[in-house]
């Protein structure tokens, strides 16, 4: 028997399977934690420190999560020519993706992103962000939201736990089953895979998608929405990495940035084709291509 905690966070559903239930101390310093996170990181809160150094810019003492944060997304840029970049907010609010919620276009042509580095530094343990610069780090923020979520159970309990973060999932002291879940249908999988002390982290157009080829995974050098990947899945030691990993794949450089770190991956096309890592373990029930990178 195991026990599962399911709750709502940073705009997704959360589930945290341990042998034991946890204690009512530990489920309230997790839920300090996540809310610190989202305090820090969430372009949809007008209170969070990303919103108001936006609104004004300046420095402030750079939160923990910046500079792993920040050195992956410099690694995520260099490796897709700058397709994914951590102020791609304004394109994805322009399509309606916005703190309000509208969900309907803005109108006017969706703005390109312009270059990061020049907006956002770290420097003398300070985090330095140019007025106007919202950061959006939802390309790898959740993923490591769910290392630090895990690390502090598996670290209080000695036990072992799985921490699902709407898709994103990593594993610790066991092995989990995950089905890989059709982009075009929710009732269905495209394969399995068997994860052992590890993460794997899940992206795909069907997941925050709002109308007719809107959907949250834009390439920045043109504010579009991408449209001939349709769902990537990759595998690391991390989650950060994982998720990091699993944005990448949508664009070219992507697969070798995998190969880099180590780590596996399947990608399923529109137009139905599956790549996939070579060695990749996943068990796979659509056509198949294997990549050398």
């Amino acid at each position: 028997m195991s026990e599962v905690w399911r709750f709502d966070a940073i705009g997704t559903r959360w589930q945290i399977e341990t042998p034991q239930p946890l204690p009512a101390a530990l489920r309230a310093r997790v839920g300090e934690m996540v809310d610190a996170f989202d305090r820090t990181w969430s372009r949809f809160r007008s209170d969070s420190l990303v919103s108001a150094l936006a609104a004004a810019g300046g420095s402030t003492p750079a939160p923990a999560d910046a500079a792993p944060m920040l050195a992956l997304y410099e690694e995520l840029s260099d490796a897709t020519a700058g397709a994914v970049n951590p102020l791609v907010s304004a394109s994805l609010s322009a399509l309606g993706y916005d703190p309000a919620y509208r969900l309907t276009p803005a109108g006017a042509a969706v703005p390109a992103t312009p270059a990061w580095t020049a907006a956002v530094a770290l420097a003398e343990e300070e985090l330095v962000v140019a007025p106007g610069a919202l950061l959006d780090v939802g390309a790898l923020g959740k993923g490591r939201l769910v290392d630090i979520v895990g690390e502090i159970i598996t670290a209080e309990t000695g036990a072992s736990a799985t921490v699902d973060a709407g898709g994103d999932i990593r594993v610790w002291s066991s092995t989990e089953r995950i089905g890989l879940e059709h982009p075009y249908d929710a009732t269905r999988v495209i394969g399995v895979w068997e994860v052992t002390d590890a993460a794997l982290c899940a992206s795909a157009t069907n997941r925050r998608a709002w109308g007719e080829g809107l959907h949250h995974v834009l390439d920045a050098r043109t504010g579009e929405p991408v449209d001939s990947v349709a769902a990537t899945w990759a595998v690391s030691d991390s989650a950060m990495r994982a998720d990091a990993a699993s944005t990448a794949l949508f664009f070219d450089g992507g697969a070798e940035l995998a190969a880099h770190w180590g780590v596996a991956w399947v990608r399923m096309f529109t137009d139905g084709r599956a790549e996939f890592s070579p060695g990749c373990p996943a068990e796979l029930f659509t056509r198949r291509r294997s990549v050398d990178t």
